[in-house]
Order: structure tokens, then sequence, then C-alpha cells
């Protein structure tokens, strides 16, 4: 990784984190006690790639709190967190009512964040470490986060564990602050590749033992020509004009999405004046370059994203014109986009909901599913994976799902837009984990990784790409750009303005080849050649004293050896 200090990887910094030696209340009148849980119930399961460390069963309880950031402290020792590198903060949380072991309990928020001093009077930054909706089983719920410091701390760290309304009280279990092994879980996420995406594969040349002989000890060269999982990215109107762009997309991308040129405040920004031109001529050039378009987005729930005209109509005005964009967009398009977000961002805005009732989102769905019945059609939000956002947690985001299909929705597919800085992969593995309990496929469909060191933005890019490729549920990855000064967050390109490549960029093309097969080889005694490759479409040459023969074939998903005839 891109440090050169030494660093002590999966070192807990503030101690066991199960007792109350180091912490200290915040708040006036906060107090703190230590506790052991008794009933074994309670304790949280932990099982398969989440078993990181088992819950003791011991823990603290801050009381008394009188406003929302009173809680627990505890100082990081000085010199301990050393600048570049991802440390990972993971534990247990619980919320009580303020009147006593027996009062009723609701789900409150509970944040880890870490204190960093400036270093003179009354100078501090917090930094996100983590948040969690806990309480309302009274159970433990986990808590993982992570951050990093772009340079030492002249000042005192802590970290500080706050939230949920005042009279409230929070019980924190065997919090942990640790150095994350990038390294170590590359190689891990290597192993586990290697059983998702890969499969062993016998070629069988010849129908005999005779001709199995004439053709044994020929030179075979296995290619793989396409993978089954994509790469995408967004395009708009002014980048398909950029040679350096179109060159990238091209040769490194497999679908495109549309950056807002299928929106409905694009297509519709005045009432009855329609504009698909825009969108006709990003679909013509992704035809041209065989590029598959998702369809983003039929409409959008967040109110600052909804056009004037539509918020000032009525509510059978606005049902009309829900109807009209349905059947416009969709007739118009019917067959075109393979995916449609069709409704984005129901964890974070709700109008058409508030206008129309709790049905609207799964109409949208139905009435998609009939006028395009062959389109995948997606859910998709933002701040799922990074565990930081109590609006947008994968139980959350289970639940919008499970409403939907409730209501008669055939919804396809989960998207997770992926707007990330800093990302941790166990913290994204184990939001894939939760949502690949639904049993839908999983996109993350607007990728952009923020980090001004672009050493660094190649490795956090590189802990997204191998998470999304390593698990069995994810079935795409599409980036929200890549070129420099034409993309919606700063300092995430992978292609500078010129078209030079940086090591952002190189990194994708590095992981692309790695993940492709390349074979080479002589047929065995048996007529057989064997290898193990990643899942796609291949093409065989086989060079032989009288010439070289070709032929296609697919790789498709398997656990068992996949045998194949070739009748060359």
């Amino acid at each position: 990784m891109a440090c050169t200090q030494e660093v002590s990887f999966g070192v807990n910094l503030i101690g066991n984190g199960d007792s109350l030696a180091g912490w200290a209340p915040l708040g006036s009148r906060t107090t703190l006690s230590e506790h052991i849980e008794q009933d074994a119930a309670m304790l949280p399961a932990v099982d398969g790639e989440r078993r990181e460390h088992r819950p003791s069963g011991r823990y603290v309880r801050a009381t008394c709190r009188d406003v929302e950031k009173d809680g627990l402290w505890h100082a990081v020792p000085a010199g301990a967190l050393v600048p570049r590198v991802t440390y990972r903060v993971a534990g247990w949380v619980a919320v009580q009512g303020g009147g006593g072991d027996g009062a009723r309990e609701e789900s409150h928020v509970v944040c880890v964040s870490l204190r960093v001093d400036g270093g003179s009077y009354g100078e501090y930054r917090l930094l996100d470490c983590g948040t969690v909706c806990a309480g309302a089983t009274g159970s433990w719920a986990q808590i993982k986060g992570a951050f990093r410091l772009k340079e030492t701390p002249c000042g005192t760290v802590a970290v500080h564990v706050h939230g949920a309304p005042a009279g409230v009280d929070v019980k924190l279990m065997d919090l942990r602050v640790f150095a994350a092994d990038r390294k170590a879980r590359f190689r891990q996420l290597k192993e586990k590749t290697d059983k998702v995406r890969k499969r062993d594969v016998v070629l069988k040349f010849g129908g005999g033992a005779g001709v199995a002989a004439s053709i044994s000890g020929a030179f075979v060269r296995v290619v793989h020509m396409d993978s089954v999982f994509p790469l995408g990215t967004c395009i708009n109107g002014s980048v398909i004009q950029d040679t350096n762009f179109v060159d990238f997309f091209t040769n490194n991308f497999d679908w495109a999405v549309f950056e807002n040129e299928l929106k409905w405040y694009w297509t519709e920004a005045q009432r009855g004046h329609l504009n698909y031109r825009d969108a006709d001529a990003l679909l013509d050039f992704c035809d041209r370059h065989g590029k598959p378009a998702r369809g983003h987005c039929i409409f959008w729930a967040v109110d600052g994203d909804v056009q004037q005209w539509i918020k000032d109509l009525g509510r059978d005005d606005l049902a009309s014109a829900v109807h009209g964009r349905l059947n416009g967009l969709l007739s118009r398009y019917a067959g075109r986009f393979p995916h449609y977000d069709v409704n984005n961002e129901m964890l974070h805005g709700h109008f058409y909901r508030d206008r129309l009732g709790d049905d609207t989102a799964a109409l949208m769905f139905r009435e998609a599913a009939r006028l395009d019945p062959g389109a995948q059609l997606f859910v998709n939000d933002y701040n799922v994976e990074c565990a930081n956002d109590p609006n947008a947690t994968p139980e959350k985001y289970i639940e919008v799902i499970d409403a939907l299909r409730r209501g008669g929705a055939a919804v396809g597919g989960i998207g997770i837009q992926g707007h990330v800085s800093n990302p941790s992969g166990e913290v994204i593995c184990d939001a894939l984990d939760k949502l690949a309990t639904t049993g839908l496929p999983i996109w993350i469909t607007e990728l952009d990784v923020s980090e001004p060191d672009v050493s660094l933005r190649a490795d956090d890019l590189e802990v997204v790409l191998r998470e999304a490729y390593a698990h069995s549920a994810v079935a795409g990855v599409v980036l929200w750009g890549f070129m420099q000064g034409r993309m919606w967050r700063q300092d995430a390109s992978l292609v500078d303005a010129d078209g030079t490549v940086n090591e952002a960029g190189q990194r994708l093309v590095n992981l692309r080849r790695e993940w492709m097969s390349d074979a080479r080889g002589t047929v065995d005694g048996e007529g057989h050649f064997r290898f193990r490759g990643y899942h796609g479409t291949y093409v065989v040459q086989v060079t032989t004293a009288t010439g070289k023969m070709l032929k296609t074939f697919t790789v498709d998903k398997g656990d068992t050896s996949l045998v194949l005839d070739m009748d060359i």
C-alpha cells in the first residue's frame, strides 16, 4: 500500500474495549458503569465472513445524558495513528430508554466519531467512523466504519461514542480501532474470486482413441474474449465528443449509463415540451459501439430533484403526469434499455409517495413491467455500503424491497450507487451479504472514489472493485465517470484531462487484465486440454502439423468441471 511507515495491523488501539479502563464520560451529568449481558440470547450472532471478533458480553453503559452529543470517549495513544493508513472501527452498541432497565426501548441512531484536536484552544474536527440504528428490540447492533488521516495530528485524538436523544442510555461492547491490512484482505479476495468467478474446464478433442492419439501433443491456446461480469461508466452529450474519453471508454468498458439525459427533469423540463433527442443521440452512440445502456432513471424520489412544474400539480394531475411519463418513456424505448432505475433514491426521498400514497412506487414498477416486460427493474440508492448513514442501512433497503414486492412490484435488481471515500472492504462485504439475502442480483451503479492522492485513490478503487467481483451476488459495476473535469465528484478521475491514464485508471486496467484468462499448453495423451478459467466466452486455437483450427465456447457458472467436446 501507499504507506511506508511501519504499521501493526489488527491491533486494537484503545485497549480491550469491554471495560471502563480508559473510557471517560461525555457530558456534565453523564455517568459510566460496567455490566455483563446476562441474557446470552441477546448477544449478537457472528458467523461466516463476519466472524472477526466474538462478543465478550461485557459492556459499558452511559447514563444521564443531557444532549445527543453526550456519551463516552476514549483517547487514542499519541503517535498510534499513521497518516495515509485506513483504520477500521468495529464493535456493538445498544440503547435503552432513560427510565431504567424496565423502560420501553426504541430504535435510535448511535454514532462513533474520531475527534482530532487542532493543537490550539477550541479547534478540532470530527471524522465519521460509523453510524447504526440500535435498540429497536433491545438487541445489540454491530457498528462498522473506517477513517484515514492525511497527516499526523498535532493535538490529542479520541474516539467519541454518542447519538440518541437525551435521556436514552448508550451501551457499548468491545469497540476496537485498528489498522486494516488491505494486502491481506486482497489475498483473501483472490481466493474467494477463484471460487466465485472461475471454473475447471476440460476440452475433449477427437471422438476416438485413434483421433486422440493423432492430436496428442498439439499446441493449444485458449483466449478469453468476453467476461460475463460487465464494467461500465456514465456518459453524456459532451464527453462523447472527446476522442480521449471515447478511446478509454470503448477499450475498457462494456456498459454505459446516461448521466442526466434520460431523467424526467431533462426530457420534460417544461410541461408538455418533450426532449428525447439527447437521449437518442447517446443511445445511437452506444449502439454504434456495441455497449448496452442502463435506463437511469424513470423517476427520482428526492424532492430537490423534482422539477418545479411537477411540484405545482395537484394530486390528480400529478397521477396523470406519472402515467404519462411511464407510457411516454417506456413505449418509446421498449427493448432498448436492459435495466431501469424506477424510482431513484427512495431511502432518501419520498416525494411521490407523499403526494400519491404508499402504493405509488409499486405502481411505478408494475406499469414499467407491463410496458417493457424485458427490462430488469432496479431500486437504486446511495450510502448503503458505507455504514455511516442511518437512513440507508442494508436493513432499511431490504424493507423497501419487501414493501415493493408485497405491492406486486417485480423488483429485478438492487442498485448500490457507491459514491465512496476511503472505503472499507469488510464494511462493503457486510452490506453485500445482507442484501444478497433478498435473492436479487446487485449492481454497483454509480461508482466513484474521491481521494486527492491518486495513489490512495487507486488503492481505494481496488478495494471496491475486488469486493464486488469476489461477491457472488454482484452482477456488474458501473462507474460514474472517469475523466478529469468531466465528473460529478472532484478528485475521482482515472484519466487526466489530456487523456493520460493515471495510477487509478491503470489499476482498473490491470484488474480487467487480471480477470481475463489466457491458457496455453498441449493436448494430453487422452486428447484432453485442461484449464481453470473465468466465466465468459472463449476462442480455442489448436495447432497441429496440418494447420490451425479455431472454435468458440462459453464457460458458465458451475461447481463441477465443465467438459466440452471440441469437434475440430
